[in-house]
């Protein structure tokens, strides 16, 4: 029968399968699983260097820890027994090295600062996809914009007729507030990419351990410096959680206008079948389900940073066993993220929007009036308050005609806006959406010029973001790839 290593010596007795499933965490382990292999190799490697094991020790045991990192950890290690994976793993390295060697591996570290590096290696590789996928959902919004900036459609504020704008306006707003969501979850590495290696238990250890060298093997910046908010902080793990859950914000706020767009009220944009779902009853219904789905995932996500964020509000220093509690929270949250972002931006990519209909919609709702009382302020150099209130009059009254703003404007003014020289042709022209779109060109507007300086401007924050993310990347890599090296070099001692 397979025993668990970490029990034996101080505790005695044989566990009910409710006791070793309630302290198990071996559902969450899977997912530090093989960042275990690489923080128990890293450690090893630096035992050796210190002289803390002997060389032919750390051969016997880099062997199979090589093996399972090539192959993956048996099912073996995930037994409930154990209660986690890291005492699955030494208690099988133990049966195949011995005692003597197996006994070696902890040597200087605890669970607690084990666990605490698997999880910022792991949180580290996702928000790497999700940036990744971040770089990939913006150019789309980029491609489309560029497809569109000519594109008449209405601006809404309340879900109101406001102002006219073009697709590629509202293309760039989405494509800039993932650029924020970008900006934070990169940042959010500075303090993610630090190593706890070392702290053991939370007061260090008393063997002449290298923490820098254990770090720069992993791919880690730094170093989490006092040892027990090493082990005991999990504020990067919440703090990633809570820039994922404003990055499906927006992602969700998206994909609101798309189910609103894509509705037989609107008919703005026809998406992709493969993201929409039918009736089982109504053989006509064409849902867009992808969208929903995508929409209520702001709402899941944010339960899993409530959650995470309660389990750690009333912990002392340091180490509590309720921080176990908070990893399936932090998986669950952020492993699906990267997709769903390349989900929206597949919807996006393959959407038909129906430009035409946008065009027929701009000019509802009085939606140009914003323009006309500019038009008023500019020719005829009324106070922009003066010439909001006769157009307003003119609205109540239902139409703009050289009538009713002469009326408004004999009755807030005294004196009539013909007199001035104003004609219907140049309200006709005032009103027509295109005019106020063509004139907002200051930068960040909507007009066809600022929109071509607006992209090109986005493409190198984009380009200059990608830069980044890939040498930080890459650097990590690099890291691992010579801890693989120096492991298969001992292993061949």
């Amino acid at each position: 029968m397979m025993k668990d290593v970490i029990r034996q010596g101080r505790l005695s007795g044989e566990r009910t399968q409710d006791i070793e499933s309630f302290l198990s965490s071996m559902e969450a382990d899977r997912f530090i699983a093989e960042p275990d292999l690489l923080v128990d190799m890293a450690h090893l490697l630096m035992l050796a260097r210190q002289n803390i094991v002997p060389q032919e020790i750390a051969s016997t045991l880099m062997k199979p820890l090589l093996t399972m990192f090539q192959e993956g950890v048996p099912d073996d290690a995930f037994d409930e027994q154990y209660e986690d994976i890291h005492a699955g793993i030494e208690s099988g390295l133990t049966r195949k090295a011995g005692p003597e060697a197996g006994g070696r591996l902890h040597i200087g570290r605890s669970r607690n600062d084990e666990v605490a590096t698997c999880i910022r290696i792991k949180t580290r590789n996702e928000v790497f996809e999700q940036l990744h996928a971040i770089i990939r959902l913006r150019r789309v919004l980029m491609n489309r914009a560029r497809e569109c900036t000519d594109t008449i459609m209405p601006g809404f504020t309340h879900l109101q007729h406001a102002q006219p704008t073009t697709l590629a306006h509202h293309l760039l707003a989405y494509e800039q507030a993932f650029g924020r969501d970008f900006s934070r979850l990169y940042d959010s590495l500075s303090r993610v990419n630090l190593s706890p290696l070392g702290a053991a238990a939370f007061a260090s250890t008393g063997y002449p351990i290298d923490r820098k060298m254990t770090a720069d093997m992993l791919g880690f910046d730094g170093l989490v410096l006092n040892t027990m908010d090493a082990v005991a902080g999990r504020d990067t793990a919440a703090e990633v959680l809570a820039a994922d859950t404003l990055l499906l914000t927006t992602l969700s706020r998206f994909c609101e206008e798309l189910v609103i767009w894509s509705s037989a009220f609107v008919k703005f944009v026809d998406l992709n079948e493969i993201y929409c779902s039918t009736s089982s009853i109504m053989p006509q219904k064409k849902n867009p389900d992808v969208a929903e789905i995508l929409r209520s995932r702001a709402g899941s996500l944010l339960g899993e940073f409530v959650s995470a964020i309660t389990i750690t509000k009333g912990l002392p220093m340091s180490y509590n066993r309720d921080l176990q509690d908070l990893n399936p929270h932090l998986w669950r949250g952020i492993t699906g993220i990267r997709r769903d972002i390349d989900l929206l931006a597949g919807m996006i990519r393959t959407a038909r929007f129906d430009t035409d209909r946008m065009s027929e919609e701009a000019g509802k709702g009085f939606s140009t009036a914003t323009e006309l009382a500019d038009q008023l302020v500019r020719q005829y150099d009324l106070p922009f308050r003066t010439a909001h209130h006769i157009v307003g009059h003119a609205v109540r009254e239902g139409e703009m005609t050289i009538r009713t703003l002469d009326d408004a404007a004999v009755e807030v003014t005294g004196s009539s806006l013909t007199s001035r020289g104003l004609t219907q042709k140049i309200i006709d022209k005032a009103l027509e959406p295109a005019t106020g779109v063509a004139i907002r060109s200051a930068v960040g507007g909507p007009a066809p010029a600022a929109i071509k300086d607006a992209i090109k401007m986005r493409e190198q924050v984009l380009s200059d973001d990608e830069a980044a993310l890939l040498q930080r990347e890459t650097t990590v890599e690099e890291s691992i790839a010579g801890l693989i090296r120096e492991a298969k070099r001992i292993a061949d001692l």
